[in-house]
């Protein structure tokens, strides 16, 4: 009797999850999720599935909005000015950003968005973020949540280290959860075709290790159809980078590029959840609109 109730718990689960993947998003800043929104469109729009987004920081940094700053009435390139006025402007952001994405709940943990650098070491630590805060407050997201995925930025030697802290506290946590139904957590990036970058992991941080058996999951953003093939998914990676104006410089860089949304298939996650990753990815490049 057993076995039974557990084959109808796992029917039920993918028959679930094939009419409606959940993932939570978690990322340091406004702006992060430009690396792969044309999936988590594909996936709340076409699969009918849902999305929210936890940010861990405050947003009050990133002051490179020169053209912005006749937008908003506001020097953006000032960090006194930033300080002040950046999180709210940039909550606002996200939330339109959200809305062409489909995100449902955004859970704002609001870090100090102090200064670029690459050392992750003293926030993982505590000592420039309340690391514990952090910690508590996804696991309580992955509890009620009942993700299917957890989406996170590539934490490379390169990146910012708000991103890697962000990163590896995501990791963290699905390490952690305990329950029936451990999602699946990818590292993602926008590439562009032909891109040499490779990633096996952080060094120093085993659980960012990738699955060597692993494919690089990915959807082609770029690719053209319908009338005159005038038309690809690109033009939603720019609805959303467009949400960001306090950013207009980096934005401005960023848009129409990165042909690619490429996600990277954690150790951590064993070989269980590869036949999961694969389907999930399949229905995302069949979904919708397609070359014919």
């Amino acid at each position: 009797m057993k076995n039974l109730y557990l084959c109808l718990f796992l029917l039920i689960s993918n028959l679930a999850f094939a009419q409606s993947p959940r993932i939570l998003i978690v990322t340091a800043h406004p702006d992060d999720e430009t690396m792969f929104p044309v999936t988590i469109f594909k996936a709340t729009r076409e699969l009918k599935g849902s999305a929210d987004l936890a940010l861990i920081t405050d947003a009050s940094g990133g002051y490179n909005g020169l053209v912005a700053s006749s937008y908003y009435g506001l020097n953006m390139v000032d960090s006194a000015t930033g300080r002040k006025h950046l999180p709210l402007i940039r909550k606002k952001e996200i939330m339109a950003s959200g809305e062409i994405m489909g995100i449902g709940n955004f859970f704002f943990f609001d870090q100090l968005d102090d200064y670029y650098n690459r050392d992750e070491k003293p926030y993982l630590a505590g000592k420039n973020w309340d690391i514990k805060y952090i910690e508590t407050r996804l696991d309580q997201i992955l509890r009620k949540g009942n993700y299917d995925f957890i989406f996170c930025l590539i934490p490379h030697d390169g990146q910012h280290a708000h991103h890697k802290t962000a990163s590896i506290s995501a990791i963290r946590a699905v390490q952690r959860f305990a329950g029936a139904k451990k999602p699946v957590v990818l590292g993602g990036q926008s590439q562009n075709k032909g891109s040499s970058f490779k990633f096996a992991g952080l060094i120093g941080y085993p659980e960012t290790n990738i699955l060597a058996s692993a494919p690089v999951f990915e959807f082609d953003r770029s690719a053209s159809f319908g009338e005159d093939n005038k038309h690809s998914y690109m033009i939603v990676a720019d609805w959303v980078k467009a949400a960001h104006k306090s950013q207009s410089g980096d934005m401005n860089q960023a848009m129409h590029r990165g042909d690619l949304e490429t996600f990277w298939y954690f150790e951590i996650n064993g070989e269980a959840g590869l036949n999961k990753t694969k389907e999930f990815f399949e229905k995302i490049n069949q979904a919708g609109f397609s070359k014919k």
